[in-house]
């Protein structure tokens, strides 16, 4: 009662300001201008990252019904439009502004991507009898614990949920903790995962096996990388290296470094590919070079960085090697070590490290196949989730 009374309260200072000259932003997220198309399903997520980790998902539902998807920001309102799909900011959690959107809108379904809880949103949608889902949904411990002071605010918004993917066991059983029937628990799927999940990765042949990429490399990691792979390259003289550097500003430095070793070096920027070494010192050409390499040393992890994602390899089928420092995935590189599909290498490990998986193609290939076979099972199985929707969506007929 407090919130609603609050949420109503703030809904009228808003639209006073917004009729004195606020922003059109602010006027679209009070449903006051311009009205959104009608249509079947209802799509939110926060912003850029979410709406585009979901975008197979989101893209599948257009292709059989009228979806329209809303956004927090305007740059993920924006990016959906460009996909051709209707796209607008989202209501504010009032009762006026979902009130109004809901009106134009008329959904079946609505889809929340992730982490977000409306209260006012769930309670009006409820009243209307429009299924709710949730779709990749994470909740930190922390997070968990501040709702936990607040049952009778996330307990019906829970409640109100038809379905509900989780992107990690963890957050499955938080949400369950709180509140989430378990009846509406649906398999789960991590919508980061799916892209790089989609990927169909070229099979391993003699250049690709004698292939290194050294990915996202800070500083201080192109040195020890440049030197395991010349005493490797000794036993290997048919092995290859492709330095694609995290910062591409970088390039002249990278470049001396690769020349202080009296190595001949071409440059992406430049235009120029093969040789031994190639300095990769551009942006957004990463799936090239995952496919043209059969083993994978993952950069941020040597220095102190968090590491980088380890999916890209594993999606393009790479045998992955990283260091110690992989703070921001360690779930990731845990699953992928334990199945073999990752290795943990110390500086002074890499020179035998990599001359024994470059002289040992089924060794390689094998720690390919296994990071990709655990990539697949940590997306999950869009088909299924798109299949649960799909029958929510026809079922509000």
């Amino acid at each position: 009662m407090i919130y609603a009374l609050s949420s109503r309260l703030a809904e009228t200072a808003l639209r006073i300001r917004a009729r004195l000259g606020g922003s059109r932003a602010l006027r679209q997220r009070l449903g006051m201008s311009p009205r959104p198309e009608q249509g079947d399903i209802w799509v939110h997520g926060a912003s850029v990252g979410e709406l585009t980790s979901a975008r197979p998902i989101i893209e599948a539902l257009a292709s059989e019904f009228r979806v329209i998807v809303t956004a927090n920001s305007e740059t993920g309102r924006d990016l959906v439009a460009g996909w051709g799909l209707p796209a607008y900011l989202a209501p504010l959690d009032m009762p006026g502004a979902t009130t109004r959107f809901l009106d134009a809108v008329q959904p079946r379904l609505q889809v929340t991507l992730e982490g977000e809880f409306w209260p006012l949103r769930s309670r009006l949608l409820a009243q209307r009898r429009i299924a709710q889902a949730m779709i990749g949904a994470r909740i930190s411990e922390k997070s968990a614990r501040l709702w936990s002071r607040f049952p009778g605010l996330i307990g019906p918004v829970l409640e109100r949920l038809a379905a509900v993917s989780a992107q990690d066991p963890y957050s499955e059983a938080r949400l369950i903790g709180l509140g989430l029937p378990r009846a509406a628990v649906l398999p789960r799927l991590d919508l980061k995962l799916l892209t790089p999940a989609a990927i169909m990765p070229p099979e391993s042949d003699a250049n690709r096996r004698n292939m290194i990429l050294a990915a996202s490399t800070h500083q201080g990691e192109e040195e020890p990388i440049l030197d395991a792979w010349l005493q490797a390259r000794k036993a290997n003289p048919e092995l290859r290296l492709i330095l694609a550097i995290r910062h591409p500003q970088r390039g002249d430095e990278v470049a001396a470094l690769i020349r202080s070793r009296n190595l001949a070096v071409r440059r992406r920027s430049e235009e120029a590919e093969g040789g031994d070494v190639l300095l990769a010192d551009t942006l957004g050409e990463m799936d090239r070079w995952y496919r043209r390499a059969g083993l994978c040393i993952v950069g941020g992890s040597f220095s102190d960085h968090g590491g980088h994602t380890p999916w890209e390899p594993a999606a393009y089928r790479c045998a992955i090697l990283h260091g110690p420092n992989i703070g921001n995935f360690v779930d990731a590189y845990g699953a992928l070590q334990e199945a073999g599909g990752a290795r943990l290498v110390g500086t002074e490990a890499l020179p035998d490290v990599l001359n024994e998986l470059s002289g040992d193609a089924a060794a390689a290939k094998a720690m390919g196949r296994a990071a990709r076979e655990v990539l697949l099972a940590q997306a999950g199985d869009p088909d299924a989730l798109i299949a649960s929707l799909r029958d929510l969506a026809v079922r509000a007929k």
